[in-house]
C-alpha cells in the first residue's frame, strides 16, 4: 500500500472516530453536566498529547505559546456551544450537518478578518448552504430550536478557530504598528494541539464551576460515566488528532479535505443505528444541500482528488 492510499484509509478512520465521538459524548452528558464533561474530556486528552509532545513543547517561544493558547480559547468557546447544542439537540445527524457549515464559513472569516482572496466556488457554496440551513430551521416560520442555535453559533466560532489554527501552524511575516517586519514562526502541530486542548479543558472547567452544580455528579459517579469520558478523551479526541496529524503527513492535504467532509454523514448513520434517530424529508433535504455546499466549497480539492484517482487507475 502506498503512502497516499495509507493516508486515505487512515483519514476514513479519523472521520469514523470523530463521528463515534458524538455518540460517546451524548451518552456522557446524559449522566453528567455537559460543560463538566467537556472539561474532563479535554484536560485528559490535552494531558496525553502534552506528554507525547513534551520536548517540542519545552522549545516553544513565548509568542508561540500565546498564539497556541489564543487558538485554544476560541476553540473552547466553540466546543462550549457545540456541547450545549448536543445537550439540547433533537437530532444529532442534523446537528453534525449544521456544524459542518463551519467549513463553508472559514473562507468568509479569512476574507473579512485577514483579507485573504477566495475562489469563486466559495461564493457559490454560500447560498446553497443558507438554503440548507433554511430547510432545517424554518418550521412554521423562523422558529429554530435551542440545539440548532447553539450548533450554528458553534459553526461560526469553529470557522474562526480553523482560520487561527491554520495561521498558527504556518510561518508568516507580519508588520507591527511601528511598521517593523516580524517573522511569526510556525507552531508544530503536536504541541499546538496539546496546548489548544488543555486550554479548552480549562475554559470549560471555569464555565462549569460558574454555571453547573457538581455535587450530584460526584454523588452518582459510576464506572459507566468514567468509561464514556475516557472513550471521548482517548479515542474521540487525543487518538483522533494524533491519527489525523499522522495521516495528513503522508499525502496531499486535498485528499484529506474531501474525506473529512464525510464526518456528518457518519454521524447521521451512527445516530440512526445507536439512538434510533430519524429525519424528515425536509431535514434530509436540508442536510443534502449543506453537504452539496461543502463539496462545492471544496471543489478544487474534489476535482484534484478525482483526477489523481483516474490517473492512478490508468497506470495500475
Amino acid at each position: 500500500m502506498s503512502d497516499a492510499q495509507k493516508s486515505d484509509a487512515l483519514l476514513v478512520a479519523v472521520t469514523l472516530m470523530a463521528a463515534i465521538s458524538w455518540m460517546f459524548s451524548k451518552e456522557a452528558i446524559l449522566l453528567m453536566p455537559p460543560l463538566l464533561f467537556m472539561a474532563a474530556r479535554f484536560l485528559i486528552a490535552g494531558t496525553v498529547l502534552a506528554l507525547a509532545a513534551w520536548r517540542p513543547l519545552s522549545r516553544l517561544s513565548g509568542d508561540q505559546i500565546r498564539r497556541s493558547v489564543g487558538v485554544g480559547l476560541v476553540f473552547g468557546i466553540a466546543m462550549s456551544c457545540w456541547v450545549m447544542g448536543l445537550f439540547h439537540a433533537k437530532s444529532m445527524g442534523e446537528g453534525a450537518f449544521l456544524i459542518s457549515l463551519g467549513v463553508v464559513i472559514v473562507p468568509i472569516i479569512a476574507r473579512l478578518a485577514f483579507k485573504e482572496k477566495q475562489p469563486a466556488s466559495t461564493w457559490l457554496a454560500i447560498p446553497i448552504a443558507v438554503a440548507g440551513l433554511a430547510l432545517l430551521s424554518l418550521k412554521n416560520g423562523f422558529n429554530p430550536d435551542p440545539g440548532q442555535i447553539f450548533f450554528v453559533c458553534a459553526a461560526f466560532i469553529f470557522a474562526l478557530y480553523f482560520t487561527l489554527n491554520t495561521r498558527a501552524a504556518n510561518q508568516r511575516t507580519v508588520i507591527n504598528r511601528r511598521g517593523e517586519t516580524i517573522q511569526k514562526h510556525r507552531v508544530p502541530a503536536l504541541p499546538l494541539t496539546a496546548l489548544a486542548l488543555l486550554t479548552v479543558g480549562l475554559v470549560t472547567l471555569v464555565e462549569s464551576l460558574i454555571l453547573e452544580p457538581w455535587q450530584e455528579t460526584f454523588a452518582t459517579l459510576s464506572p459507566v460515566m468514567l468509561m464514556w469520558v475516557l472513550a471521548s478523551a482517548l479515542i474521540g479526541t487525543a487518538g483522533r488528532f494524533l491519527l489525523q496529524t499522522y495521516a495528513q503527513s503522508l499525502s496531499a492535504h486535498s485528499h484529506g479535505v474531501v474525506i473529512l467532509v464525510l464526518e456528518p454523514v457518519w454521524v447521521a448513520l451512527f445516530a440512526a443505528g445507536w439512538f434510533g434517530e430519524s429525519m424528515s424529508g425536509v431535514q434530509l433535504g436540508g442536510c443534502a444541500l449543506i453537504f452539496t455546499a461543502l463539496m462545492v466549497n471544496r471543489w478544487g480539492a474534489v476535482s484534484k482528488a478525482i483526477k489523481t484517482w483516474l490517473k492512478n487507475q490508468k497506470t495500475a
